[in-house]
């Protein structure tokens, strides 16, 4: 398997990465500070997706797989529209997080020329697994990433290590809220939305997960929203 360096969850590096990738200075990530009402109010509107770091225990692991095996039992609708990719390369989720939440706002961020536009159009008609397998090879991706990877404030682990937290993203498209995981086999469909409504949409699902192991500590949100 292809390894990356791992992302820190910092908004500065991931700040970095995008802007490197050609997203324009006018949407960049956002820490949030908290899950309730006031601190939600503090984040930049419009809000384009939201981003959780959470840890690898077996709680978590256990809640997600018992998600999916729900939704593969009652079935769900998924839009055409929803851009999603599986990952195959390690330590890749938070690169992988970042390029479903800018993928899924092309209608709301006009990408410059670069890696990250030539990706997005050559893997647009793909299916998630040719797009996974496809960033295996991407250079220009990868050579952000690894720059991205070492610009955080603490030291970048070896990229053979085990990293035991991973990102995953939510979404809005056409009117419902999308949980993209690419170790999951699709995306998970929570239920209506709207662009005004996905942040605190996006919160109700994060707490839901927190709430499987409320000792854990080792959680992190950011969004992805307008510039303030």
């Amino acid at each position: 398997m292809v390894r990356w360096l791992p992302l820190e969850s910092n908004p500065a590096v991931m700040n970095k990465f995008l802007a490197g990738m050609g997203v324009p200075g006018s949407w960049v990530i956002h820490d949030v500070y908290g899950l309730d009402t006031e601190l939600l109010a503090m984040v930049p509107q419009p809000v384009g997706a939201v981003i959780l770091l959470y840890p690898f225990t077996d709680k978590f692991e256990d809640y997600k797989n018992k998600q999916v095996e729900e939704v593969e039992a009652a079935g769900q609708e998924v839009s055409e529209k929803v851009y999603f990719m599986k990952q195959f390369v390690g330590n890749a989720c938070g690169t992988v997080a970042l390029i479903h939440a800018i993928a899924n706002n092309r209608d709301k961020i006009e990408l410059g020329d670069g890696a990250l536009k030539d990706f997005l159009e050559s893997t647009q008609s793909k299916n998630p697994e040719e797009r996974g397998h496809a960033l295996e090879s991407d250079e220009g991706i990868s050579k952000a990433h690894e720059e991205s990877a070492q610009e955080g404030q603490t030291e970048a682990p070896d990229r053979e290590a085990e990293v035991n937290e991973h990102f995953i993203a939510f979404v809005e498209v056409n009117g419902n809220l999308y949980e993209l995981d690419g170790r999951r086999k699709f995306p998970i469909n929570h239920g209506a939305s709207s662009p005004d409504t996905l942040l605190a949409d996006a919160a109700k699902v994060c707490r839901k997960i927190m709430d499987q192991d409320p000792e854990e500590s080792h959680f992190a949100v950011v969004a992805l929203a307008a510039s303030e």
